[in-house]
């Protein structure tokens, strides 16, 4: 059984609470810690010798942070963006050429940076 859930990361959050489960110390009687599911409730019961006791089961949610989810729509845009100018590239010889040039300029500005430090 899971008891705990811990985020891995700094782009996940969890959310969950907390909640007392028991069967009392085994008293001899007949029964004790015998499980069934309530279909009039929808919950898991548990028989403590005297009563059939509700199990909280918690829940917990594990999701991405909002700055997470922000930058995952920033790169699904920008890959259709990209996805975009290469069909158009295909269809316009002369933007494939423009391209070229500022993936060239690109390095070369980089390069030079570097150099200048």
């Amino acid at each position: 059984m899971i008891k705990e859930i811990h985020p891995l990361g700094r782009y996940t959050q969890v959310i969950g609470g907390s909640a007392s489960t028991y069967v009392n110390n085994y008293s001899g009687g007949q029964g004790i810690g015998n499980l069934r599911f309530n279909t009039s409730n929808q919950n898991l019961e548990v028989y403590d010798g005297t009563s059939w006791i509700t199990m909280n089961m918690p829940s917990a949610s594990v999701g991405l942070t909002n700055e997470a989810e922000a930058l995952l729509d920033w790169a699904r845009e920008r890959r259709n963006e990209d996805l975009e100018l290469r069909s158009r590239m295909k269809k316009h010889p002369g933007l494939q050429e423009a391209y070229e040039r500022l993936e060239i300029m690109k390095a070369l500005t980089l390069e030079q940076d570097k150099q200048n430090g």
